[in-house]
């Protein structure tokens, strides 16, 4: 599968694995999923990742979260905002809240890949990648 849009791609994965309640997932391994799953283990939505290598391919291993007895995903919702169609920046002073804080946006910056709060204290914008709670 060539998917040209290899963030909404992963997302996509780790809402199904979540869905399935599996324990880990795999994404294909670029740069930008690699920083995406920083950022999401740092955050605590997910609990680990790894990198696996088949041959040519790198694959990112993701190790899903759950929590109490009835397995339920941290994760609630992946969004996609920023789609290869449709480019969506934030500068500093308009980075998104999502839920009021309570989810995370992560956002591409000069300075990297990061959440929402972390681009503020930095005082820097950027596109806006995707919504996570």
């Amino acid at each position: 599968m060539a998917a040209n849009d290899t963030i909404a791609d992963m997302l996509t994965r780790i809402r199904n694995a979540n869905l399935a309640r599996h324990q880990t997932t795999q994404v294909p391994a670029t740069k930008m999923t690699r920083s995406i799953a920083k950022v999401l283990r740092e955050e605590g939505f997910i609990a680990e990742f790894s990198e696996a290598e088949e041959g040519v391919k790198r694959n990112l291993v993701i190790s899903l979260k759950y929590k109490g007895k009835t397995r339920q995903p941290l994760i609630t919702a992946l969004k996609r905002v920023s789609k290869p169609g449709l480019r969506v920046y934030s500068n500093r002073k308009e980075l998104p809240r999502v839920l009021g804080g309570i989810g995370i946006a992560i956002i591409s910056t000069s300075s990297g890949i990061m959440t929402d709060r972390e681009a503020r204290r930095q005082n820097v914008g950027g596109e806006v990648l995707c919504y996570i709670w």
